[in-house]
């Protein structure tokens, strides 16, 4: 989509120093951090949200998370993963991204 800010960021339109990088999605900081570690999981072809994904893309996202979790220091004493879904669940990107949030203590419910 030539609008979306994050198909932009693939693209090299804008810049964001990636945190990861593979074949299928990226990982960036997030540029509002609610957290020290607030990375965010972007896969490199335009979908929605979680409704519209392939099963085996979402797969493959989730697998990376402990490896990301991990180069970003927040593996051993914990982290949340979050992917908001539509505007009631929070979601101001319409390009499936899921949140890594670490490096201090969590509070629940989150709002």
């Amino acid at each position: 989509m030539s609008d979306c800010v994050f198909c932009k960021i693939i693209k090299g339109e804008i810049p964001s120093p990636r945190v990861y990088e593979d074949e299928k999605m990226i990982a960036i900081n997030d540029v509002a951090p609610a957290a020290p570690v607030h990375i965010l999981l972007i896969p490199k072809i335009h979908t929605e949200n979680i409704t519209t994904v392939d099963p085996e893309l979402f797969k493959h996202m989730l697998g990376k998370v402990k490896e990301i979790a991990k180069k970003a220091n927040i593996l051993e004493k914990g982290f949340r993963v979050v992917v908001n879904t539509g505007s009631d669940g929070g979601q101001t990107v319409n390009h499936l991204h899921i949140h890594i949030i670490g490096g201090k203590i969590l509070g629940w419910p989150p709002c």
